[in-house]
């Protein structure tokens, strides 16, 4: 139920009135966004990559972080976007992609969406030494799009 918006100060109440069948309040759908969303597009960027060439996935991990942990021996203007790191002893080899610089260069989700697919893949060429157009045939990730 909405209440009168009072001197101008905004809306004073639930914008959604309970659901009459079930008692329960009823819920606005909203969009994912910050890691939540960030998820979401990596998962997807993994599936593409995955149904284009699922050699370049066996016995590697994928994940993201918010920043890098350890910024020691890099210029203040060369921040990573994203990491390989090779198997090693009780670790398997994994795929890191760093959240904030990576959404600091992105002015739109559609471009976050391009620029997580473009370092995972980049990655995983440099992890695996799979060339870049085997990992994408489509050349979806191109730099003139």
């Amino acid at each position: 139920m909405r209440r009168p918006d009072r001197h101008g100060r905004g809306l004073r109440g639930p914008l959604a009135a309970p659901n009459p069948l079930t008692g329960a309040p009823m819920r606005v759908p909203r969009r994912p966004r910050g890691a939540e969303l960030f998820a979401e597009l990596l998962r997807d960027a993994v599936q593409r990559a995955e149904r284009q060439c699922p050699r370049a996935f066996v016995g590697v991990d994928i994940g993201f972080e918010e920043v890098p942990s350890n910024l020691v021996g890099w210029w203040s203007s060369q921040v990573p976007l994203a990491i390989a790191t090779a198997a090693g002893p009780g670790r398997p080899a994994a795929v890191v992609l760093f959240r904030r610089p990576l959404e600091h260069r992105a002015t739109s989700t559609s471009e976050l969406r391009r620029l997580v697919h473009r370092a995972l893949l980049e990655q995983l060429s440099a992890l695996t030494g799979i060339p870049l157009d085997e990992l994408d045939p489509t050349g979806e990730t191109s730099e003139d799009e």
